[in-house]
């Protein structure tokens, strides 16, 4: 077993096979026993839906077995040679991009799977788009459903053409991304070469994940501790819980929360109910600060150093992506913004430039509005005190989604902040 970690999303457009992919690389690799595949084959073909068994290990949830869709993000381990696997599987539907953008985020690097008799379809752009935007930066791209086009090698090389467009467009690095031809139901190419493609010679998925670079723990930035929840526990007081997004939380630390903009000392971490000397970035951890009460901090604080505290946003610039929107976005627009663990309205003060999205050049400074397709950068102005980093120095603090009538109308990120 690995010590190395990585976090991997597993992103493309509904309907392409990601489930099944996930089930068959727990299955390849030894982390789901084969009786449970055999239990989920008899089930799917109870209800008709015979060949999801290996999506059935991911979507374990009944309403998700009925509906065929993948809802939440299930967090499944897997081990290769060289890591220790978390895959964060990305609902494809429309309705669960907000899940995707927290999903995403928490990824180190991603693989796209995209169906090679379908090719590109409008989800696979708009989570290229959202990878891109939220710094995912290698990519392994798995041309899946292989048997269905007869493991034809003109096939194949079409759709790598039609993706290695996309990924121009949205600027990624075409020369860090890696094609392989896979049949995540037939197990093509995932552990071992398959002799149904002789005329590919490249990488097989399981090598391609073991070859990918090594994510450099987030240790030497500040502290960062978006608040989940706040507990009162009996015998040790108040408990705040989150997760480190970056820097290292020792005992003894003095640290602020913001917006709520108290502080203290902390006394203990805790994690997995053990006591802990300090944390790192990935940890879950309650933890217990000197003179903090249960109603003096709240969900959507962030916890850092006292000396060099979270900063809170009186308005802040972001670059934005519009995937839908039935009309068009004006300022003095107020949608809900999700930054890590904050959710708080917030009005689109100006619409500073429109961008051209195949290019990042500015297209229109200063437009009246923006509708559903179109990056803009513009100027939010919280309606409450919100806590929130520049994506360029704490990206994990810098990204967010809006979200508005139910469903989630654009993502971004966070360019610079004017602090309160």
């Amino acid at each position: 077993m690995s010590e190395r970690h990585q976090n991997l999303a597993i992103i493309g457009h509904v309907d392409h096979g990601k489930s099944t992919l996930v089930g068959r690389l727990l299955y390849e690799t030894g982390s789901v026993p084969e009786h449970v595949i055999e239990q989920h084959r008899e089930e799917a073909e109870e209800k008709g839906k015979g060949g999801f068994e290996f999506a059935y290990v991911m979507d374990n949830l009944a309403e998700e077995r009925e509906r065929g869709v993948t809802i939440d993000i299930a967090h499944q381990e897997f081990s290769t040679d060289e890591y220790e696997f978390t895959i964060v599987d990305c609902p494809g539907h429309r309705d669960f991009v907000k899940n995707m953008i927290t999903g995403a985020s928490q990824a180190d690097n991603a693989v796209l799977v995209v169906a090679a008799d379908d090719g590109v379809a409008p989800q696979t752009q708009e989570h290229v788009f959202l990878a891109r935007t939220l710094g995912i930066d290698e990519l392994i791209i798995g041309i899946n459903k292989m048997d269905v086009v007869d493991y034809k090698e003109d096939t194949y090389d079409d759709v790598v053409d039609e993706v290695t467009q996309l990924l121009n467009q949205v600027q990624f690095n075409t020369d860090d991304a890696e094609f392989i031809p896979i049949s995540a139901f037939e197990g093509d190419n995932i552990a071992e070469a398959s002799d149904n493609t002789p005329w590919y010679d490249g990488n097989i998925l399981l090598d391609a994940l073991n070859a990918l670079p090594e994510p450099e723990p987030p240790t030497d930035a500040p502290l960062r501790l978006p608040i989940q929840d706040v507990y009162t526990i009996s015998g040790i007081g108040t408990v705040p819980v989150g997760r480190i997004e970056t820097g290292v939380m020792n005992i003894g630390d003095n640290v602020s929360f913001q917006p709520s903009d108290v502080g203290g000392e902390v006394k203990t971490i805790e994690m997995h109910h053990e006591e802990v000397p300090k944390a790192e970035p990935g940890d879950n951890v309650g933890f217990n600060v000197r003179g903090i009460g249960k109603d003096d901090i709240r969900r959507g604080d962030v916890c850092g150093p006292a000396d060099d505290p979270p900063s809170v946003a009186e308005t802040f610039q972001a670059q934005i992506v519009v995937m839908q929107h039935p009309s068009v976005i004006t300022a003095g627009y107020t949608p809900v913004f999700h930054a890590h663990t904050a959710q708080v309205a917030c009005t689109i003060e100006s619409i500073d430039k429109k961008m051209d999205p195949s290019s990042g050049e500015v297209a229109e400074e200063n437009p009246d509005f923006i509708q559903s397709g179109d990056a803009a950068v513009v100027t939010i102005r919280p309606q409450k005190p919100l806590s929130i980093e520049p994506s360029s120095e704490i990206p994990e603090l810098g990204s967010f989604a809006i979200r508005d009538m139910g469903q989630t109308i654009a993502a971004g990120k966070v360019l610079d902040v004017n602090e309160k």
